[in-house]
Formats: C-alpha cells, sequence, structure tokens
C-alpha cells in the first residue's frame, strides 16, 4: 500500500486546494509582469505568454470548483459518487488551452504578414521571461509531486500546464533575445510556437479525460495485475468478463468469478468478498469491486436457448411426478444447480423411510425415473441422514 491510499477524501481535496490557490497568487503576479511588461516593450511573444498565464487563472479556478464538487458524498443522484466533476473539469480545461492556442497563434500570423515595423524590447523582458520560467518550473514540480500523492489526473494536468508554461517562456526568451540581436521577426515566430506548445498540451489533457467518460479500461498492466490477484485466490476457479472504468481519481472494476457448483450460497458470497477485499487491499484507486458468482462460465452459455424454470414452478411439477412414491412425502430438503442450461437436483430424505440397502436403491431408481421426465432436469441424487 502506498502513501495515497491513508489519504482521506478532505485531505485530498485540501490538498488539491492548497497547490491550486498557491498556482492562482503566482498566475496573478505572472499575469500582471507579462501583460505590462509585454506593452511597455511590445513584445508580441511576452504578451501572448501573458494571455497563457491569464488562462491558468481560468484553469486555477476550474479545478478548484471541480475540487468541491468531485469530494462530495455519493448520493441518491449520484450512487458512485461526484468523481466525473474531476474529469469534466480536466476536458474543459483542455478545450480551453486549444482555444487560447488558436488565438494567439492567430495573432501571430497576423503580425508576420503586417508591414508594420516590430519593436525591440529591452532587459526588463528579458527578466519577466526569466522569472516566469523560474516561478513555472517550480509550481509544476510541487503541483505534480502532490498530484501523484494523492492520485489527482486533474492536479497532474494542471502541473503540466505549468511545465508548459515555463517551455513557452523559454520560447519567449529566445524570441526576446532574436530580436535584441537584430532578428525581430524571431518574438512573432516565438509565439507561434508558444501557441502550438499550448494546443499541443490541451490535446493531450482532453483526450485522455474524454476516454474517461467513455468508460475506457484502465492500463494493460493494470488490468493483467488485478486478473492476477484474483487467480492467486483458491477456491476461485476461473475469472471471466473483467471489466474496468476510471472515474476521476477512483477506478471500478466488475468481475465473473467461477466457482464449485455445490458451494452454498453464503460461501460463494464469502468468496466474492475475498475477492473484493483482494482488489481494495492492493490496489490504492480501486474503491467500488462488483464481483458476480457463476458456478460456470457464463461467456459460454448459449443465451439462445430458454432459461430453465425457478423453483416455485419446478418443484410442483416434480412432486407431480413422485405422487406414487410415498416415501418422498418426507422430503427434507431439496437443492437445485443450474448447469449448462440443465437442472439437477440433490433430494434428502430421513434415513428411517427405508429399511435396507436395497431399498434404498430401488427408490433412489424410482424417484430418478420419475423426476427425469420433467423438462431440462438431467440429473437426480437422493441422500438420506
Amino acid at each position: 500500500m502506498t502513501e495515497s491510499a491513508t489519504i482521506s477524501s478532505t485531505q485530498r481535496r485540501q490538498a488539491i486546494d492548497k497547490v491550486t490557490w498557491i498556482g492562482v497568487l503566482v498566475n496573478i503576479l505572472q499575469t500582471l509582469s507579462k501583460l505590462i511588461g509585454g506593452v511597455m516593450t511590445q513584445s508580441q511573444a511576452l504578451v501572448a505568454d501573458g494571455i497563457h498565464s491569464l488562462s491558468d487563472l481560468i484553469t486555477d479556478g476550474m479545478v478548484l470548483f471541480a475540487s468541491k464538487h468531485a469530494h462530495a458524498e455519493a448520493d441518491e443522484e449520484h450512487p458512485y459518487g461526484h468523481g466525473r466533476y474531476e474529469t469534466l473539469a480536466t476536458v474543459a480545461l483542455g478545450i480551453l488551452l486549444m482555444i487560447v492556442a488558436t488565438g494567439i497563434a492567430i495573432d501571430a500570423f497576423d503580425r508576420l504578414l503586417s508591414d508594420q515595423p516590430i519593436a525591440i524590447p529591452g532587459p526588463v523582458a528579458i527578466a519577466i521571461a526569466v522569472f516566469s520560467i523560474l516561478s513555472n518550473e517550480a509550481m509544476f514540480r510541487y503541483a505534480l509531486n502532490t498530484a501523484r500523492r494523492v492520485k489527482s489526473s486533474m492536479l497532474e494536468a494542471n502541473a503540466w500546464h505549468s511545465r508548459s508554461d515555463a517551455l513557452s517562456s523559454i520560447v519567449v526568451l529566445i524570441g526576446l533575445a532574436g530580436t535584441m540581436i537584430g532578428l525581430p521577426l524571431l518574438d512573432a515566430i516565438a509565439a507561434i510556437l508558444v501557441a502550438l506548445m499550448i494546443a499541443h498540451m490541451g490535446w493531450k489533457v482532453s483526450h485522455s479525460s474524454v476516454q474517461e467518460l467513455v468508460d475506457s479500461a484502465l492500463d494493460s498492466d493494470t488490468v493483467e495485475s488485478i486478473r492476477q490477484h484474483i487467480d492467486s485466490l483458491d477456491d476461485v476457479k476461473h475469472l471471466h468478463m473483467l471489466r474496468t472504468r476510471k472515474m476521476g481519481d477512483q477506478a471500478l472494476v466488475d468481475v465473473h468469478i467461477q466457482v464449485s457448483s455445490k458451494l452454498s450460497v453464503s460461501e460463494g458470497h464469502r468468496i466474492s468478498e475475498a475477492v473484493e477485499h483482494t482488489l481494495r487491499d492492493n490496489f490504492d484507486e480501486i474503491n467500488d469491486v462488483t464481483v458476480h458468482v457463476d458456478a460456470e462460465d457464463d461467456e459460454e452459455t448459449d443465451h439462445t436457448e430458454p432459461m430453465p424454470i425457478l423453483r416455485n414452478e419446478l418443484i410442483p411439477l416434480l412432486k407431480q411426478q413422485w405422487r406414487d412414491i410415498p416415501q418422498t412425502h418426507q422430503i427434507s430438503n431439496i437443492t437445485l444447480h443450474y448447469i449448462d442450461g440443465r437442472i439437477e437436483v440433490d433430494l434428502f430424505l430421513p434415513l428411517s423411510v427405508i429399511k435396507s440397502l436395497d431399498e434404498a436403491k430401488e427408490l433412489q431408481n424410482a424417484i430418478r425415473h420419475a423426476s427425469e421426465q420433467v423438462h431440462n432436469v438431467r440429473r437426480v441424487k437422493v441422500y438420506f441422514h
């Protein structure tokens, strides 16, 4: 178990909010310095980077909103919880990034095609770009470490957003330096490169979260590890129809396990609990496990054939067949096994109804022959106790 397994929902939200509020303060400083400095030095790349930082403030607000709602307790309308708020916020964050990138790129291309002279930025613009690089890189490392500790894909996406800010500021710095040494078009080219980087990050963030919204499975390595942990339980004969999906920082698992057809309902349920506890104990992200207990591999069952009748219809039919066998009036219990579309019957009679072994065999044969006249009954065993 990792450290994240001991973090409560409240602690997780507090950690996300703390990182995000620090990011808000950093982005306010960056936005003001870049926009003011960009206008003063007439650096298009610095203004573009300032708009990028302004978009960060919006995404920080989205993160705070999603963090509040995603950690709300499950209710009647949301029985699986509210984790998808976090996923939706991540998708919106990615889309916003791509919109911002498009605007920056269009403006930069207009600048490249314009005949107006491009101003030469001064040392102030260089200092602002350096400040942006250092603060964004520090913010990236802090946010990424927290995101991985609390397993928040939304916070990790926001952390990589900070890393993209740092990289874009490096590009801006190169553009500024190029403009100062006599290559004025580098400023607009740098703005276009910044836009491409922002768009790439937006696509990457939104695409992964959209996959979560359409219930894509966990990665293949994790699914295989889940399979191995279930297979390791002695009472599980086989597993099939293993399905997984994500919901925010959590994962949901649905699996069918095959157990012996001779087990009681309570023992089958106990084995399903063992499967659930095994997965919860070994995978921090798994918080919901649904286990279907099967007596056979229902993936291979022919579902086009009509289902055998249930107990309330079957028992009267059997008793009708047993009407001429007086010993069956003392039946103490009937256990039914539904296997391969057929019914197997275990019949329990008191030992007092027979006087000899030969009489027991005759009675068994009579009951068996009468029972197998009922459709779908393929085997009958009689037990004396």
